[in-house]
């Protein structure tokens, strides 16, 4: 039995898949709030110990930690779980600044426990299903990815309460794209075996009311060791209306262009592809619904059951808590380890300093294992 404590009630995204994976209980719980306690015990049910101390919970009968706090309570909360022997998931990003993410690697080697980037975005069934077109090499050689993140936020930048948010100054407080790996999580999944190398970033400056420093709209251009190239949008401030995933894939045989409003089908805002192998009867290219295509879906989208489709994301945010189970038992790191983690939520980190200097181009570290420490600085 893998014993699971859930620190933050943002991290109940994940109840349904816990639930449904055999031998697998959630029995601790970790939230400031005694209220969000309260009622997280009851959707969680069964014999769950409630705790108001994140470190008091490490200490109970527990073998793995889902972290779903603010931001800046990630990469602490993830070295003392894993002090305490404990194994990690973790949501986005991965930390706040440089050295976090530094010594969240030393920590995971260390230590050697599970760390995995809860970054659900990748599980959406479009990546996959073009992460697997282009495995079977429909769009030719990809070379030029974008990624949005457009979603305003300015009502969570202060509490119900009155009170002043976290998001107003670890996300709102400053510049540059502070929340990037929804976008760079699923468009990396179409470069296989690459990484990002150096990020450039831009914006327009700030155009609101909110007394913020964040920027209206980011636009951060990523370069690759291959040398491929991304457009990461992020907005959270703008008036517009909410558009989570909006991505795109070039390739050297085709497109992919995800749907963009929300409006559906009937409205022609569909995921759509163009490739030069379906040409129209008159040799040119229009675009198709990318599900004419979902038999390159992999098989455990295909075959996922109700229950698990009612996790969320279609089966998306079951299969991330699967994975990360499936890591604890076979003691193997998963895909989304924490090298991982840390390349892409370095790119948000240096793009502040990079609008901030005129996008200046800033050279990504390279993290892996045994980094040596003469390499884990920012390269101005």
């Amino acid at each position: 039995m893998i014993k699971i404590g859930i620190a933050g009630c943002r991290g109940l995204s994940t109840l349904q898949g816990l639930h449904d994976i055999e031998d697998v209980q959630i029995t601790a719980m970790c939230d400031l709030s005694e209220e969000h306690l309260k009622n997280a015990a009851e959707k969680i049910g069964g014999d769950v110990k409630t705790f108001r101390v994140f470190e008091d919970m490490l200490e109970s009968d527990i073998d793995a930690v889902i972290i779903a706090t603010p931001m800046q309570c990630h990469v602490p909360q993830a070295i003392a779980a894993m002090e305490a022997g404990k194994h990690v998931m973790c949501e986005v990003t991965a930390g706040v600044s440089m050295d976090e993410l530094f010594w969240l690697c030393e920590t995971v080697e260390k230590y050697n426990k599970i760390y995995m980037y809860a970054e659900n975005y990748i599980y959406a069934p479009k990546v996959q299903l073009v992460k697997e077109m282009v495995a079977a090499g429909l769009f030719g050689r990809p070379y030029y990815a974008e990624g949005m993140y457009l979603h305003d936020i300015h009502d969570l930048l202060v509490y119900p309460d009155g009170k002043t948010s976290w998001r107003s100054y670890w996300q709102c407080g400053k510049r540059g794209n502070f929340y990037p790996t929804h976008s760079i999580g699923p468009v990396m999944q179409w470069f296989p075996g690459d990484r990002i190398t150096e990020i450039s970033c831009f914006s327009p400056g700030v155009h609101n009311e909110y007394g913020v420093k964040q920027d209206s709209g980011t636009t951060m251009m990523c370069r690759t060791e291959q040398g491929n190239l991304l457009e990461i949008r992020t907005d959270c401030l703008s008036p517009r209306p909410h558009c989570m995933d909006n991505y795109l894939l070039q390739g050297t045989e085709g497109i992919f262009q995800s749907a963009q409003y929300g409006k559906g089908w009937s409205n022609g805002d569909f995921d759509r592809v163009s490739l030069r192998s379906h040409l129209t009867e008159k040799g040119a290219m229009d675009w198709e619904d990318l599900y004419n295509y979902k038999q390159y879906l992999p098989d455990r989208y295909k075959n996922a059951t109700e229950s698990q489709r009612r996790a969320g994301h279609d089966g998306g945010d079951y299969f991330i808590v699967e994975d990360f189970i499936n890591a604890v038992r076979s003691g193997q790191q998963p895909e989304l380890d924490v090298y991982t983690a840390c390349e892409w939520t370095a790119a948000g980190l240096l793009s502040t300093l990079s609008v901030t200097n005129n996008g200046k181009t800033l050279a990504v570290p390279h993290f892996r294992p045994n980094m040596p420490l003469e390499e884990k600085k920012v390269i101005l």
